[in-house]
């Protein structure tokens, strides 16, 4: 399946500006100089807007969920848990979130759920939500063209719904980082890009109070949280973070927020 693209208003806008720039240049000689110039700063422009994970410039992303009729005084969350699975780490956290009545969407790298498919079985099992977070996990993703963008994803995508029965319908590439090839292939794909509301760094920070911190910073109905199971930082026992964030975490939800899948919040 896929479903129609359309470019976003930037898009449509840098595109504009390309052939405005070359009708100039063709039709005043003299003008080359600032019509190059415009399209370089539209070309740094568009690579700097792919730095920025939030923002929908290069096509429609999901930061937040959308209201929902909820009861007074409550609320929702989705915690998404990235780059996974791993075969220590991911075990625990679905235990931890058994005990603290917790589901989660886990993005879950490609070549890492072939290496580990049982986990990835689990994690369905458990009444959790499984989505692409591309097949190789490269940190040159944001670098594709788009065949290879889309056989990325689409490998990963044919990769867990074979292992697990249950297809992804969210994509979210490393670190947050894309192009503009990307929305045309998630729409040729049929997936969404979802990003976060909340983003603790716990790849980086192995203080756990912190990366709590940053992760309920204002926290709210409709917030998207971040963690990692896989690459995540180690604390100095040696544990990692998102073991001793989870639990803590549970604490600023109830009995106000609960959390959801990107499945259960988004039609």
């Amino acid at each position: 399946m896929s479903r129609t693209w359309k470019p976003s208003a930037f898009l449509t806008g840098s595109a504009a500006l390309h052939a405005v720039a070359a009708v100039g240049a063709a039709a005043v000689p003299g003008a080359w100089p600032w019509a190059l110039g415009a399209v370089a700063a539209n070309h740094a422009l568009i690579t700097a807007v792919g730095l920025l994970p939030r923002t929908d410039w290069l096509g429609p992303n999901i930061t937040r969920l959308p209201d929902a009729s909820v009861p007074e005084g409550g609320g929702r969350v989705a915690l998404t848990i990235d780059d996974g699975p791993d075969p220590q780490v991911t075990p625990q956290v679905l235990d931890l979130l058994d005990e603290c009545g917790m589901v989660a969407s886990f993005f879950l790298i490609g070549h890492r759920a072939q290496r580990y498919p049982a986990l990835c079985q689990e994690i369905v099992a458990r009444g959790h939500r499984v989505e692409n977070h591309g097949h190789s996990h490269s940190h040159a993703f944001s670098l594709f063209g788009p065949s290879r963008m889309r056989q990325d994803i689409a490998r990963a995508q044919g990769v867990l719904s074979d292992l697990t029965g249950q297809a992804p319908r969210f994509f979210r590439p490393t670190a947050g980082l894309r192009n503009p090839f990307l929305d045309p292939v998630l729409a040729q794909l049929d997936l969404r890009l979802a990003a976060w509301t909340r983003r603790p760094y716990d790849t980086r920070d192995p203080h756990p109070e912190r990366v709590l911190a940053r992760l309920c910073r204002g926290l709210a109905d409709g917030d998207i949280l971040l963690l990692h199971d896989g690459h995540a930082a180690r604390t100095a026992e040696g544990q990692p973070v998102i073991l001793s964030v989870i639990p803590m975490l549970v604490q600023r939800l109830t009995p106000n927020l609960r959390t959801v899948t990107l499945h259960e919040a988004i039609d």
